[in-house]
């Protein structure tokens, strides 16, 4: 009966997403003693488990950052020290200086935080940026002759060059000297540079380890003016850029991360940064209040004061959704000269201009994804999804797309379909330049460099990466590429991963947890959300919203009484409308309107409820029956009573029939009971299409009881 190995395919719609739920067990035990031993609730030392935070020291350190002792970078760092002093002596003898950047967010905040320090610090500096359209990322010998031609004596890198073997070794023939600062991993060859600096190159357990590019430079130019004993005035600008850098390039907030993040939050909405007043005005966020009254703790809940978030400071979200789309926008589509304008103008106009042409590039920026994300799923629905399953990577190549916004596609596509994602756009004829996305059990660097041989440039990190290629090597690295995950995937690996933290029920979710919850804060990379989860909720409107939302009313019954509470999920039209009766993820979000702030759910999954699904207790003299298509074969399904017992029973073409239960594990499989055998109905095999067959008969259902409430019988 599912003897098939097809992907998983249901002429249905798209009505859910199609996910895996990691659900952290609860240690209720060592939860309610650590919660003890530091004073705090329960669910908040439940979330620090869920961290690998177990003991009252881990938990200190991670509560309170600024009570760790750092060890000197330069004790970390092999090449620091001779990073500090080639700057010094650049700036005593007044020679020219020129930093090459990189076009992303990571890489601008860096570029930014670099010029302002080095001209503070009495340097002759400058900066070039290369050509996402033209020359793609990182420095190039172009670069290296033009850098040469000004009289430039030394080079510094940022947020790029550890994979920049020959133009580094271009620089050396030319007698220019090199710092290479990067974040990303490290290549076979380490490029011939003076100094180098990277994370990836320090013991794993440094707290410098997580570092982006952002963080390099600002640990050499804190350590610089450290060294020329200049640092007033020029630490807290630094802070902030290296805060809007680390949360735009989705860098892990532990570490030194997560000190300095949560330092720089409070002190961006007083930034002195003309640009950054700039940005925050024209992308309308709003410094969060305190409201301290509003977080007393309960005798059963007490909170350090740690906890307690600052009057006036941004969350990690406000700049990831709204300041750092902003930058990035500018150097996927626009010109980073803007952006590096913004952040080092002292003049107000200017800064105002400057904001308003990173709005309006944003604006173009999201049109033109939603125009490549729709043609990309059409191409990949018509070509690629009946193999997705055996390919375990997405490899979509297309001309007229445009370079600079195809990675976020990417990551839109991984999203809907579960696989790793290269997607690419023809700079010409012959040459294809592209984007990588990958899963939490693909390592996106090491696929590439499983085709360095069939590729021109590439470079990135477990997660995602960049690449070039000959065009004519276009099915070579199909190919290849398909081999790779076809090593390290397995089937059960191609649905999005979703961890979830704990259950929640209703009438728990109030604004005292969503406080308590700021114990975390900030949250982000490896210390994500929380996200709780809530099974056999009912869905009592429901409505799409802007650009393809679902805006939903929940309710719960506890103890015969109904909680209610509202919800969004982004970007969910395809699966609109939602069933009426489902189990949701979720976190909690604050929402104020009219002056009003209440607490709502951030829908991120939903799923069809399962042992506890109403549709196995449907009531009526009839039973409930469906049709529906699955891996391409058509099926019919239905519940029925077996001695008092509902079970579903799905069949197949040949007449052989899958009969399980609520409530149990164990299934018949056979063409009748006498021969059945049993089977494991919660391995993926069997639970896959035993929630497509709910799912069609949640739908026949919901029709059913719609045609009642029109006709009033």
């Amino acid at each position: 009966m599912l003897d098939r190995p097809l992907p998983e395919r249901s002429q249905i719609r798209r009505r859910l997403p199609n996910q895996r739920w990691q659900i952290y067990p609860q240690k209720i035990d060592l939860a309610q003693k650590l919660a003890i031993s530091i004073n705090l609730s329960p669910i908040i030392s439940q979330l620090l488990i869920n961290r690998g935070i177990e003991t009252p020291a881990q938990a200190q350190a991670f509560l309170e950052p600024e009570s760790i002792v750092l060890p000197s970078p330069l004790e970390e760092f092999p090449d620091l020290a001779m990073s500090v002093e080639l700057l010094q002596e650049a700036i005593a003898s007044q020679s020219k200086i020129a930093i090459c950047g990189d076009y992303d967010a990571d890489g601008m905040t860096s570029t930014a935080l670099l010029l302002r320090s080095l001209r503070a610090l009495g340097a002759q500096v400058d900066y070039a940026i290369p050509s996402r359209m033209h020359e793609g990322y990182g420095i190039n010998k172009r670069i290296v002759e033009e850098f040469h031609s000004e009289g430039v004596k030394l080079i510094l890198t940022v947020d790029n060059g550890i994979s920049a073997y020959e133009p580094i070794a271009r620089a050396k023939e030319l007698g220019v000297k090199v710092i290479v600062t990067d974040h990303h991993d490290i290549p076979q060859q380490l490029p011939p540079a003076d100094a180098i600096l990277n994370p990836k190159l320090i013991a794993e357990s440094s707290p410098y380890r997580g570092v982006a590019g952002v963080g390099v430079a600002y640990i050499l130019a804190v350590c610089l003016a450290q060294q020329l004993g200049e640092t007033r005035g020029l630490i807290q600008p630094m802070l902030e850029l290296f805060t809007l850098g680390t949360i735009a390039d989705l860098a892990p907030l532990t570490g030194v991360n997560r000190r300095w993040v949560k330092r720089g939050l409070k002190h961006l909405p007083k930034s002195k940064l003309l640009g950054v007043q700039a940005l925050i005005q024209i992308a309308g966020v709003q410094a969060k209040e305190g409201g301290i009254s509003n977080l007393l703790p309960t005798p059963h809940s007490p909170l350090p004061s740690s906890s307690l978030p600052t009057p006036k400071s941004l969350k990690p979200e406000d700049i990831g959704f709204r300041l750092g789309p902003r930058i990035n926008a500018v150097g996927r589509i626009g010109d980073p000269q803007t952006v590096i304008d913004l952040l080092t103008t002292d003049d107000m106009g200017i800064a105002l201009t400057r904001a308003m042409q990173c709005e309006q590039t944003n604006t173009s920026r999201q049109q033109m994804c939603e125009e490549i994300e729709q043609e990309a799923i059409a191409y990949v629905e018509t070509l690629y999804i009946t193999s997705l399953q055996y390919d375990r990577v997405l490899v979509v190549v297309q001309p007229e797309w445009h370079h600079g916004v195809i990675g976020i596609v990417a990551s839109r596509l991984v999203e809907r379909y579960g696989v790793p994602v290269f997607i690419g756009t023809y700079e010409d004829e012959t040459h294809i330049r592209g984007s990588a996305r990958g899963i939490p059990e693909f390592h996106v660097f090491e696929a590439l460099e499983y085709c360095r041989d069939l590729l021109g440039k590439f470079g990135g990190h477990k997660a995602a990466g960049g690449f070039s290629l000959p065009a004519e090597n276009l099915e070579l690295v199909r190919s290849r590429l398909i081999d790779f995950a076809n090593q390290c995937l397995e089937p059960q690996h191609l649905k999005p991963l979703l961890k979830i933290d704990a259950q929640a029920n209703f009438n728990q979710i109030n604004y005292q947890l969503f406080q308590q919850l700021n114990a975390l804060h900030p949250c982000g990379i490896d210390n994500p959300d929380p996200v709780f989860w809530t099974p056999n909720v009912q869905v009592i409107e429901q409505q799409t919203v802007g650009k393809g939302h679902i805006k939903v009313t929940l309710a719960q019954t506890i103890d015969n009484q109904q909680y209610t509470i509202k919800a969004i999920a982004w970007r969910w039209r395809d699966y609109y409308p939602l069933p009426q009766r489902v189990d949701i993820a979720y976190k909690l979000r604050e929402n104020t309107f009219n002056g009003n702030t209440t607490i709502e759910l951030e829908l991120l999954g939903v799923r069809l409820t399962k042992v506890s699904s109403q549709i196995f207790y449907t009531a009526s003299p009839n039973p409930l029956r469906a049709t529906f298509e699955y891996k391409q074969r058509q099926y019919t399904c239905g519940i029925y009573q077996n001695n008092s017992f509902p079970e579903l029973r799905i069949k197949n073409p040949e007449g052989k029939i899958l009969v399980m239960q609520p409530e149990r594990t164990i299934g018949l499989l056979g063409t009748s009971r006498e021969e059945a055998i049993e089977v494991d109905v919660s391995q993926p095999q069997y639970d896959s299409i035993i929630q497509t067959a709910l799912q069609a008969l949640s739908y026949i259902k919901q029709g059913t009881e719609n045609r009642e409430q029109e006709t009033g019988l």
